[in-house]
């Protein structure tokens, strides 16, 4: 569950969006947050836009076997009952009332990828108004695990990502806080004593028609006296020894 970086795998396209028994209370928090936060939580650069609205196209095809149904007026029923109205002119809004994950849009610029697109609603102890329009490098700083060597080996992946197959990876971070926003660092002190174990399931995928790069977050949390047998298992065997941040794109 926290494995170093990138410990990635690949998974099917029919796996890369999850909806899990979290999903009612997520969907009502993250509409909150994109009504109440603005910016600090969905941004798209204009150059971006093409690529905003590819994604949210990709999502539209898969959402179906995950129990959402399309309605004739233009709208979507989601698993829970609610009901969606799409809006191809806010790409990156749409999205926020559709599914758990988050999802953030690098876009190659010389031979960097660069944030030029998020919606983060669930951001582990970093901010959005501070990494965005960086490059990888300069989103994971001041991560003291991110040295020189895991970012060429980060970069070297992004530039590697495929269209139709998805790259996985997972991790673990502690909080004593269950709150899903905690877009700074340091804003949950203490963590050896955190009583929550927070996964980040993280997916990379290349658009095929623009070429950008979604990096996704499904986020997961739960008490550790409340976790699986096998749950427990693992997390013994990958104890959570970096602090939150270090997982980002």
């Amino acid at each position: 569950m926290s494995r170093r970086l990138p410990g990635v795998q690949p998974v099917s396209l029919e796996e890369w969006l999850q909806v899990d028994d979290a999903y009612s209370a997520q969907m009502t928090y993250r509409a909150r947050l994109v009504s109440g936060k603005g910016q600090q939580v969905l941004r798209c650069d204009p150059a971006c836009r093409d690529a905003a609205c590819e994604l949210l196209g990709m999502v539209l095809t898969h959402i179906p076997r995950l129990g959402f149904e399309f309605v004739g007026d233009g709208s979507v029923l989601r698993p829970d009952g609610v009901s969606v109205q799409l809006d191809n002119a806010r790409p990156l809004w749409t999205l926020s009332q559709l599914v758990q994950e988050d999802f953030l849009i690098l876009q190659k610029e010389g031979d960097r990828h660069v944030l030029r697109g998020a919606l983060l609603c669930f951001p582990a102890s970093w901010a959005l108004d501070q990494k965005f329009g960086h490059g990888l490098t300069e989103i994971h700083t001041p991560v003291e695990e991110y040295d020189d060597n895991i970012a060429r080996r980060v970069e070297r992946l992004f530039h590697a990502a495929r269209a139709g197959q998805p790259l996985m990876r997972a991790n673990a971070l502690r909080y004593r806080d269950p709150d899903l926003y905690h877009p700074r660092r340091g804003s949950d002190t203490d963590r050896s004593a955190g009583t929550y174990i927070r996964s980040e399931r993280q997916t990379i995928l290349r658009l095929p028609e623009t070429g950008a790069v979604v990096f996704s977050i499904h986020t997961y949390l739960v008490r550790e006296a409340d976790l699986s047998p096998d749950q427990t298992a693992g997390l013994l065997r990958h104890p959570i020894e970096m602090p939150a941040g270090e997982m980002t794109p």
